[in-house]
């Protein structure tokens, strides 16, 4: 992990120099903000996965004689089939939606965020799945 967090803050701070130049001989805000959001995104990536590499250890792709049999192993439990993500996504959208067309859809979409998000954080702790 910490080759790929010094990778992100590297892209960070090429970001920074090339949205200085931009700015400077541009001096059009558009595209100077969204370097300036490139940059941020790319350093928080970066140190974020700086902070968990340090935190977690030494990973085999962090060592140059590790093998690829060393990287094998569980990653993770992941859902096989889950339609909680299709119900969040929707519900954001309407966030968005009620967003332009009025407060009362911005409303019902958050209340339906807020329950669909409730349903996919917990839909392992009941019926078929419960453990």
């Amino acid at each position: 992990m910490k080759v790929q967090g010094w990778l992100f803050l590297l892209s960070g701070i090429f970001f920074a120099a090339v949205d200085l130049v931009y700015w400077f001989w541009s001096k059009e805000p558009t595209g100077t903000t969204a370097l300036a959001i490139s940059v941020g995104l790319a350093l928080m990536i970066g140190y974020y996965l700086l902070f968990t590499a340090r935190r977690i250890g030494e990973q085999p792709e962090d060592r140059k004689d590790a093998e690829i049999s060393d990287g094998a192993g569980e990653l993770g439990f992941f859902s096989p089939s889950s339609w909680w993500p299709l119900f969040v996504c929707l519900s954001v959208a309407l966030v968005t939606v009620g967003f332009i067309i009025g407060w009362w859809m911005f409303m019902i979409g958050v209340a339906a965020t807020i329950m669909t998000t409730i349903g996919f954080v917990f839909q392992y702790y009941r019926g078929h799945f419960a453990h």
